[in-house]
């Protein structure tokens, strides 16, 4: 008797799997059968720009308000980077890895992610829909690639606001003059990594939560004012900072040397995580093609300036060897007899954190109601409520996911982690901006095509070896050879291949350069991460292909058919509308000449 794999309506099992190859476990042990063949076809298969920006939202029931202008981008860009990374760990890499010159650090993340930001921006005028770079990817490099950078995204999500909420502990701690400990429940028998509970974490996500729920528009406006407020606390803290400037704490400005500089630079890449989320606002835009260029790119210029000044400011006010790895800025300001000015400090850095988590959740719904859209996550995480005009149930699945993570995990281990994600990522929307300039089905031909794979393979190639190279020796011979190997790459594209697509409002200057010196860029970074960051980096990346294989697969293989079988039936509706059209008007015309001729003998 073949069994029900939805019997129980009950369990909303139907809504989470609907497609066919789950009716029945008889239905899901044939599919399972075909699984090479189906997982060649989305290897190969590209989606196209309007099943992403038409099909794909139509899954949704109901639109997204379109409510944003670039005004309300550059805001939310602002508000969704400052205040993460340069109150969480600027202490941590200045006291560990680089020293004062920690500066510099965050001059290579910051034009690590300005590099990404341009590739982003493209995709985002093009494509504008919530699905980010998930959505950029599936066009470009088809659905597995895609799939496995959607597992990255949303770990990159539930990670970045996991380690925001910890600190948010912190910073909390130092405005009500206690210890962050005083607030975490300790767990002895626990691996100290884990064993640090955090409920303050998990109140802080549920409370931003609410808000990202009840109106895109009102998490606007409430990120507008407390930025505003954080802008204020920041501005105090440089001027303040440099009056009570002592030179004598740059003597030995980088005492790590420059493979430290470049170590903390790829963990401080944290601290611009969240330029992307701006990006998934493209579909409640009014404008994408003049907002998003100036709401991405000008806040990331604005916050890569910030970021030097506080930087340069905290290395300044107190020697890097006493840096406070937890509440940095609030303690160096009791180091120089300020002690009341870490309580404006501590308020300023929970505003700024407040804005970043606000912007995560929004950012993170938004991405997973894209990737349940194509049905390789459950179709109900897709729904946008009604009312609100917001993706309730995707939202409340990933706060819950952060919760979880942020109550049990360390800082150190959330960042590390975050890091190696969040750079693939950036690598791969760089892959797809020159695939998107420089292929073309139907276009390109099979010889160009070579070209491209070949030249793309050399970029990558080459930029992994002056990555393991500058984590293995502080020689030059290692660059002798890869670099040229870079260069003739990139050469490569521009002479070699034509470009066969332009951007029609806005698009990457100086491509194939720039987007290869961010694939460059970010592979370097991701050499100066640590080993156990790759091992947990690797489980993840195996878990995702384990989902993919026995459920995504399938789930998006059918979503995917069924998609090009409305397609193909409403081509031949179309057809044959036509065909009978002409047939009419033959007729109209044949009924005329029958007339005339009757008009004529009579």
């Amino acid at each position: 008797m073949k069994q029900d794999m939805n019997l129980e309506n009950k369990s909303g099992r139907n809504e989470f799997f609907p497609e066919d190859s789950f009716k029945s476990w008889g239905d899901y042990g044939k599919a399972f059968m075909k699984t090479p063949f189906r997982l060649k076809d989305r290897m190969f298969t590209r989606s196209k720009d309007y099943i992403e920006i038409v099909e794909m939202k139509a899954r949704s029931s109901h639109q997204m308000k379109k409510t944003l202008s670039w005004w309300d981008l550059i805001w939310f860009g602002i508000g969704a980077v400052l205040g993460s990374g340069i109150f969480v760990l600027t202490g941590l890499e200045a006291r560990e890895e680089a020293g004062p010159a920690v500066v510099l650090s965050y001059v290579v993340s910051g034009t690590a992610a300005l590099l990404s930001v341009f590739c982003y921006t493209e995709f985002a005028v093009e494509i504008p829909v919530a699905g980010g770079s998930f959505a950029y990817l599936r066009v470009e490099l088809g659905d597995f690639v895609a799939f496995i950078a959607a597992g990255n995204i949303l770990l990159e999500y539930v990670i970045g606001a996991a380690a925001v909420a910890r600190s948010w502990t912190s910073y909390f701690a130092t405005l009500c003059n206690k210890n962050p400990d005083d607030f975490r429940i300790i767990v002895h028998k626990m691996n100290p990594d884990y064993g640090h509970l955090d409920p303050i974490a998990v109140v802080a996500l549920i409370s931003i939560a609410i808000l990202a729920i009840f109106s895109t528009k009102a998490s606007s406006i409430f990120n507008k004012i407390a930025t505003i407020l954080h802008l204020f606390v920041i501005v105090f803290i440089i001027v303040v900072g440099l009056i009570n400037a002592n030179p004598e704490n740059y003597s030995s400005f980088a005492p790590f040397g420059t493979r430290g500089i470049f170590k903390a630079s790829a963990v401080l890449f944290f601290a611009y995580i969240g330029f992307d989320a701006v990006s998934t606002m493209a579909e409640e835009t009014k404008n994408p093609g003049r907002d998003i260029p100036i709401g991405l790119v000008g806040s990331m210029v604005i916050i890569t300036f910030i970021y030097c000044l506080l930087a340069s400011t905290l290395c300044l006010m107190q020697n890097y060897k006493t840096v406070d790895i937890n509440a940095p800025f609030s303690v160096a300001f009791s180091s120089i007899g300020w002690g009341w000015a870490k309580y404006i400090v501590a308020l300023g850095a929970l505003k700024g954190m407040t804005t970043v988590l606000l912007v995560n959740v929004v950012g993170a719904s938004r991405y997973l109601t894209h990737i349940s859209r194509t049905h390789m996550m459950p179709p109900w995480f897709a729904l946008v409520h009604e009312k609100t005009g917001t993706p309730l149930n995707a939202t409340i699945a990933m706060v819950i996911s952060t919760a979880m993570v942020a109550f049990f995990t360390d800082l150190r281990i959330l960042s590390n982690l975050l890091s190696i994600s969040t750079l693939f990522i950036f690598m791969l929307v760089a892959v797809g901006i020159l695939v998107r300039r420089y292929y073309s089905t139907g276009i390109t031909t099979k010889e160009n095509q070579i070209k491209l794979i070949v030249c793309v393979v050399l970029i990558i190639g080459s930029s992994c070896g002056m990555s393991s190279y500058r984590a293995m020796s502080d020689g030059w011979i290692g660059w002798a050879v890869t670099a040229p190997l870079w260069l003739l790459g990139t050469g490569g594209v521009w002479f070699l291949v034509p470009e066969v697509k332009k951007p029609k409002v806005w698009g990457v200057p100086l491509v194939p350069w720039l987007p290869s010196f961010s694939i460059a860029i970010n592979i370097f970074l991701l050499g100066s991460i640590d080993k156990d960051s790759y091992i947990r980096f690797g489980i993840w990346s195996g878990i995702l292909l384990i989902y993919y294989v026995l459920i995504g697969l399938h789930a998006s293989y059918d979503a995917s058919k069924e998609v090009e079988s409305r397609h193909c039936m409403a081509q031949y509706v179309d057809k044959e509308i036509k065909n009978v059209e002409e047939e009419c008007k033959k007729l109209e015309v044949g009924q005329l000449a029958k007339e005339d001729e009757l008009g004529t003998k009579v």
